[in-house]
């Protein structure tokens, strides 16, 4: 045997001694999405993203439309090991901790997707959150942002003007301290309650979800207005795993689910820009009216949200941590002075 069989021979077997190291294992994660959702049929392709790419050594067993505890309480559970691993959102932690928000849900902060993704990879965003999720015995391992939410409305909603008196359904919490701030009226209700809101007069509109998704619900066969494109939310779901069984993984499983979690990201991102733009174009010709609004109006929303945010970050260390870090961004961005 030469020198070039017994190196190549040697290498083979490296890479075999390499690939077969890491022990199998198995990760419990829970989803507050449901199978048949568009963001539900993206984690099962992440799922065989993982187990194809680790050759079986990574197996996920993932609990969709939040089987085993209350979407609120997942994070929780993977703290406490019920699961491993949770899928929901940064949003829903802010009792635990005020500085969730602005990993969850930073509210006239970025344009696009991209941008929030990029102050995550290239601003100090992942070590910023990392901190936030460190402490609870967690590791972020990445974001899922499918894009700006889009308020609708059964009155024109064409700039700031028109939120004054503006009666809307909101989720609690900072949306809708930088509302009233503009002279809206939030409504906190639960989502199911928003159509025959609607549909009594209740409210005049809803922050629901993003243009495609509020044309899935039935939205717009109640009223004829909408915002697009959005710049008011742009909510980030997040993997979140225990910070222990994080740690227990090897560095080729802890690559692989990060590697493959960014695949997701990206793709759902650039899924739900195809989407939203396609259902502008018909509900158009449906007679629906979607209002852009000015860079001047959008910069007034973006200074409410501000004075809003430091309401915030003054509640605690962490908090002002975070929006420092975003505020910092936006400025290299050139989305705020």
């Amino acid at each position: 045997m030469n020198f070039k069989s017994i190196f190549m021979g040697t290498a083979a077997a490296a890479m075999v001694a390499g690939a077969v190291s890491a022990e199998p294992v198995t990760l419990r994660i829970q989803t507050h999405y449901a199978t048949e959702h568009p963001t539900g049929q993206f984690l099962q392709r992440w799922i065989d993203d993982v187990q194809v790419m680790s050759g079986g050594d990574i197996t996920i067993e993932m609990f969709y439309s939040s089987s085993v505890v209350a979407t609120v309480e997942t994070f929780d559970a993977a703290i406490n090991g019920i699961v491993d691993c949770d899928a929901t959102g940064g949003a829903y932690q802010t009792g635990k901790n005020p500085a969730f928000q602005f990993v969850g849900d930073i509210m006239g902060g970025y344009d696009t997707p991209w941008q929030q993704y990029s102050w995550l990879y290239y601003g100090d965003g992942y070590e910023a959150a990392q901190a936030l999720y460190n402490e609870q015995n967690m590791q972020l391992i990445g974001w899922s942002i499918y894009g700006q939410e889009s308020l609708s409305s059964s009155r024109p909603i064409a700039g700031f003007e028109d939120l004054k008196g503006w009666k809307f359904r909101s989720p609690p919490g900072l949306e809708t301290e930088i509302f009233e701030e503009l002279g809206a009226s939030p409504i906190v209700m639960d989502f199911t309650e928003i159509f025959t809101a609607l549909e009594t007069g209740i409210i005049d509109g809803a922050d629901a979800s993003g243009l495609a998704n509020n044309v899935g619900l039935g939205i717009y066969d109640i009223v004829k207005h909408a915002t697009y494109p959005g710049f008011h939310s742009m909510p980030s779901d997040h993997l979140a795993c225990n910070l222990d069984v994080w740690n227990s993984l090897t560095d080729q499983q802890r690559r692989i689910i990060d590697t493959a979690w960014q695949k997701l990201s990206f793709q759902i991102a650039l899924f739900n820009e195809k989407a939203n733009s396609e259902a502008a174009a018909a509900l158009q010709e449906q007679g629906v009216t979607l209002y852009d609004w000015s860079a001047e109006d959008r910069a007034t929303f973006r200074q409410a949200a501000q004075t809003a945010w430091e309401g915030w970050a003054d509640k605690n260390p962490e908090t002002r941590a975070l929006v420092e870090s975003h505020k910092a961004y936006l400025r290299q961005l050139g989305l705020i002075n």
